[in-house]
């Protein structure tokens, strides 16, 4: 069955695969109102359905398929005696947006992840059968030539910046959402995105997710075009949660992030400088957080392949004593996960590393990147946290700092605009302080193929 899934997705991408943009990865950013006073193919109607004779309300379609195959050895080191561990991964998507005049919109979206084979079961970020992924209004209070204002309420995907703090989280089969309301103001070289949000509780059965109803996550992201392909970044967010587990606390935190990210990914010469210094409270200790990264690349843009090469290094702070009262931990919020490398197992929490990377175009549609990533803690007095920012691994009395090297490739196959077919690996070679925290540790390998198809 999964392979005749496979021949149909392949076929289909042939047939929808025209003259219209490539999907985007927040579906509601995609605009077909150009469609409204040209010759429409068939798949074009479908992306544009005047509902009115102007053409100024009118109705688009569409969706995605995603399957996965992952095949994981000695998850975790082998600290759970699993082993070998294949399984598979589904997601589905339909969505609708309709737009009533120049000024509102809603847009739905319904999204259905399954898992199958997991040994020990599905985490959070593999299955929920069925669920309401995207569900809003927007409307525009300031809408000219000069300057717009839009609002939006209900619920809705982020993502901002590199992804370090607030992301989608694409590369997980269940993506995150909110519940909320953001306004949106543009004007010249200037957005600002000012909003207030719920988290939205996820459970794995069918339509039993639930929104949290207070105030989970708020802030205000800006960025200024600088120059021609230079940019900044600066926001604020805050965030309030029931229980969060770190090395040295579990109790309630109120935790304020301030942040700054100066990037430029476009042309020859290419860098990503970001900052963030987080304050506040969990339990009666006072936070004191931090994390710096610094990445430049250059791209060969005269050279066949447009290869690239990459160093990036971060720092990401940690606990400096245990039940001192203060906690320096660094908490990601809610970070996409992979920002470390295609299939990452250490997260962005008391970490230093240093990542070396490299991409080249092997033709006009395959895509190879190759990394290398060396991890450190970087307070020999706290632990080791997982993608998501949960802890992983208690720090006990060891001293070691290095935690392993991950060796990671992945080729993305770009087969049709709508068809991509992606495949991936991570070899991580255990370092000292695992050896000294888990008895009889095993390096870890982890394989993935995934494709994914949308219209």
């Amino acid at each position: 069955m999964k392979f005749w899934l496979v021949a149909f997705l392949i076929f289909s991408s042939k047939i929808f695969s025209q003259g219209l943009p490539a999907p985007k990865v927040m579906r509601f950013d995609e605009d077909y109102s150009f469609l409204k006073d040209s010759t429409r193919t068939w798949y074009e109607k479908f992306k544009y359905i005047p509902l009115s004779e102007n053409g100024n309300t009118y109705l688009s379609l569409g969706g995605e398929a995603r399957m996965e195959f992952t095949d994981f050895n000695n998850e975790d080191w082998g600290r759970t005696d699993i082993g070998n561990n294949p399984f598979f991964l589904q997601r589905y998507c339909v969505h609708a947006d309709l737009h009533l005049g120049n000024r509102v919109r809603i847009f739905g979206q319904l999204r259905s992840a399954l898992e199958d084979g997991r040994k020990n079961g599905p985490r959070v970020i593999d299955e929920d059968k069925l669920a309401v992924q995207n569900l809003f209004l927007d409307v525009d209070v300031i809408k000219n030539e000069k300057e717009k204002l839009t609002a939006r309420i209900g619920r809705q995907e982020l993502n901002y910046g590199s992804g370090r703090l607030i992301s989608v989280r694409e590369g997980p089969n269940v993506r995150l959402n909110f519940d909320g309301v953001k306004l949106m103001y543009s004007r010249d070289r200037f957005t600002s995105d000012v909003f207030v949000m719920a988290d939205v509780i996820l459970n794995k059965g069918i339509f039993d997710n639930k929104s949290s109803k207070k105030a989970n996550l708020w802030g205000m992201y800006n960025t200024i075009v600088l120059a021609p392909t230079h940019n900044l970044d600066v926001y604020y967010l805050g965030v309030s949660r029931s229980t969060t587990n770190f090395n040295d606390s579990k109790a309630k935190e109120l935790r304020h992030s301030i942040g700054a990210r100066l990037w430029k990914d476009e042309g020859a010469f290419l860098y990503n400088l970001e900052a963030v210094y987080q304050f506040g409270k969990i339990g009666t200790a006072n936070i004191s957080a931090w994390t710096a990264s610094i990445e430049g690349g250059y791209r060969f843009v005269n050279v066949g392949g447009t290869p690239t090469i990459n160093l990036r290094n971060d720092y990401i702070s940690g606990d400096s004593q245990m039940g001192d009262g203060k906690l320096q931990t660094f908490n990601p919020l809610y970070p996409k996960g992979g920002y470390f490398g295609f299939t990452p197992q250490i997260g962005p929490v008391n970490l230093i590393d240093i990542h070396p990377y490299a991409t080249i175009n092997l033709t006009d549609k395959i895509l190879f990147q190759a990394d290398v990533v060396f991890n450190w803690r970087y307070s020999l007095n706290d632990g080791i946290y997982r993608p998501n920012g949960n802890l992983n691994l208690a720090s006990t009395n060891s001293n070691k700092r290095y935690i392993g090297t991950a060796f990671l490739g992945s080729l993305t196959y770009n087969i049709t605009k709508n068809l991509t077919w992606v495949n991936g690996f991570q070899y991580f070679d255990t370092g000292a302080f695992i050896e000294d925290e888990i008895a009889n540790p095993k390096d870890a390998f982890f394989f993935n193929t995934r494709l994914a198809f949308r219209f």
